[in-house]
């Protein structure tokens, strides 16, 4: 098998201007935090056409009554307008102040009715009374408004118009996807959720993250293929699941992508299988992050993994994160905005997520051309003449490492492991070693 260009992190981050890097991520999440999102509908269409004003995605329609596998396909949710008003004709809750301030999915109404009727479908949260909840009814026809408890409080005995100038009828689940062909049909899978209305951790986030690995992804040269899906959560993976049975067996490794830019510590949630190369990737490259960093086993609650992961495909899907849905207090309320999402920590999950697929894209084995004894290094160049370097001494560990355990039977990552080791710094003195006709690639890797 012949060598490929790998993606290699540090020339991709050579090739990356940050302070660019943060004004693109800036300026996509401000375009796309204030639509109205849901599971269907318009708001996820003029999401994923912002998208693909920079990675060409294909949208799939799939029908409203669409069975996949037990689930079908919903109807399509629109919404225009949506008030309530008291007597005196004033605005106490107002749907363009804030998509939040409707319950997703709520049906047309347009009726009057006393506050204590009105309370029934109102929503808050009283620990945070200046923050309106996220709530939605996709499965079951209702209607509802959020509001603050602060202002919940302020209402009075009065009689209220409800408005709510809605659709709820057959139309399509819409879908992005893009695909990268590589060297080899295997595929990497990078999927992130895109049903959310103004909710900037989850998943703007996500959906900035992953528009611009696939921008950055689609400049190089590389051994796996790849496969981004912009999807909405559950339903969506679900139904790209049901579509796609023939396709599930190139993935080799998946990450879904969710709440990338808050200012909590990274954290992993493992694939069901537990330690396939994609769990053991992620977590080798936070050990050797520099910074604080969780490892959690999975469970079958979350994001989509929970789908991919299911016993009848059981794909090797993770998902990286910064903190867990549900473990911040911000965690779907109008607090989690453009303030609470910061280009830094963003960056930081970029950086991570290029990390990860540096290792697999160069996770190969190699054999030892001479593996009877040493080769002198020192006559190739490969060994400084200048003891007592601490980073001196490391590079030549690396490389007495890789040649002690290129016997065809350890990856890379395998051999990074065992020397505790940073990835890049065994890949170089592969390189090296390869270069020098020390090494040659296993037909395994």
């Amino acid at each position: 098998m012949s060598e490929v260009k790998a993606i290699g992190i540090s020339e991709v981050k050579n090739m990356i201007n940050p302070q660019e890097l943060s004004r693109e991520m800036s300026g996509l999440m401000e375009k796309l935090f204030p639509i109205c999102r849901s599971i269907t509908g318009n708001g996820s269409r003029e999401s994923l056409n912002i998208i693909r004003e920079h990675i060409p995605i294909t949208l799939h329609e799939v029908p409203s009554g669409t069975k996949v596998f037990d689930w079908t396909v919903p109807k399509e949710w629109n919404i225009r307008d949506a008030y309530v008003k008291n007597s005196k004709g004033e605005k106490v809750i107002d749907f363009r102040e804030s998509n939040l301030h409707i319950m997703g999915y709520s049906i047309p109404v347009h009726e009057r009715m006393p506050l204590s009727e009105l309370k029934k479908h109102l929503h808050t949260l009283p620990d945070h009374p200046d923050w309106i909840p996220y709530r939605t009814s996709y499965y079951r026809e209702n209607w509802g408004f959020c509001l603050t408890h602060r202002k919940f409080m302020e209402l009075k005995e009065d009689t209220y118009e409800i408005y709510i100038d809605s659709t709820l009828e057959d139309g399509y689940l819409t879908y992005g996807e893009y695909y990268l062909k590589g060297q080899t049909p295997d595929e990497v899978l990078l999927s992130c959720h895109t049903c959310h209305p103004s909710l900037c951790n989850d998943n703007v986030s996500g959906m900035v993250l992953t528009t611009l690995l696939g921008r950055h992804l689609s400049s190089l040269s590389l051994r796996y293929s790849y496969r981004i899906l912009f999807i909405p959560g559950t339903i969506g993976s679900i139904t790209w699941l049901s579509l796609n049975e023939d396709v599930v067996k190139y993935i080799k490794h998946g990450l879904v992508v969710t709440c990338a830019g808050d200012p909590g510590m990274s954290t992993y949630k493992r694939s069901r299988m537990g330690n396939a190369e994609i769990d053991r990737a992620v977590e080798h490259v936070l050990k050797h992050s520099g910074s604080p960093y969780r490892v959690v086993d999975f469970s079958p609650y979350g994001y989509d993994e929970r789908q991919y992961c299911s016993p009848g495909f059981n794909l090797a899907v993770g998902c990286l994160q910064r903190t867990p849905h549900g473990e911040y207090p911000e965690y779907h309320t109008s607090a989690d905005n453009c303030d609470f999402v910061r280009p830094e920590h963003l960056a930081d999950s970029f950086s991570k997520y290029l990390s990860v697929l540096n290792v697999l894209e160069c996770n190969r084995s190699y054999f030892n051309a001479n593996p009877k004894c040493e080769p002198q290094l020192g006559k190739r160049g490969l060994y400084t003449s200048t003891g007592g370097q601490s980073h001196a001494v490391s590079d030549q560990m690396a490389l007495l490492w890789v040649l002690n355990l290129s016997d065809g039977q350890h990856t890379l990552l395998e051999i990074a492991e065992k020397a505790e080791m940073g990835f890049d710094r065994v890949k170089n003195s592969a390189d090296a070693l390869l270069n020098a006709g020390l090494l040659s690639i296993s037909q395994r890797g």
